[in-house]
């Protein structure tokens, strides 16, 4: 009878204990700064870009496809109308577009079209194009956690870095574009 009773409350009590502090060490670290969650690794780093045929929501074609940028560097942006954190990037990304020389390419992820298209006319359109993704298949493809997430693909179209979370100057100055300027991959 111990035993049993020992099987079904102690040890499932014991598990939940564990990891809930595995959970709470885990925050402790990312509020200290110790974990930083935009240098989750990803898998694809130094891999050749998953391919991408989608709807173009905005753009100068009809379907936007990693193909299109074959030769040349680009990064593509992960974002929706529904993420506050993608709002707080918008303007970094519109400024980031006129001086990096490089093509954005975004991808609206889960989300409805109009309302992804009253989004740029009204805040400014950022991208070179844009893919529909409303149902999540690509961003799945790309191991996307969640928005906002930018990738940066070099000419060769290999994955040079990814970065989670809002994009800013900062970000592109000191860590996206010297990876471009040096062509590491990390």
């Amino acid at each position: 009878m111990e035993r049993k009773l020992l099987n079904r409350f102690l040890w499932p009590a014991v598990a939940t204990l564990v990891l809930f502090g595995v959970f709470f060490f885990t925050l402790h670290r990312i509020s200290s700064g110790d974990l930083i969650v935009s240098d989750i690794p990803s898998p694809l780093i130094g891999k050749v870009a998953p391919p991408m045929d989608l709807p173009a929501l905005t753009g100068p074609t009809e379907r936007v496809r990693t193909t299109d940028f074959k030769g040349r560097p680009w990064m593509l942006n992960v974002w929706g109308t529904w993420c506050p954190a993608c709002r707080d990037e918008h303007a970094a990304l519109l400024q980031l577009a006129q001086v990096s020389g490089i093509p954005i390419v975004g991808l609206n992820w889960k989300d409805d079209a109009g309302e992804a298209r009253r989004y740029l006319d009204g805040l400014g359109n950022p991208y070179f194009a844009v893919g529909s993704d409303p149902v999540g298949r690509t961003a799945i493809d790309w191991g996307v956690y969640g928005a906002p997430e930018t990738f940066l693909i070099g000419p060769d179209g290999h994955i040079l870095a990814k970065y989670i979370g809002p994009m800013t100057m900062e970000v592109w100055e000191k860590r996206l574009k010297p990876k471009l300027a040096v062509g590491t991959l990390q």
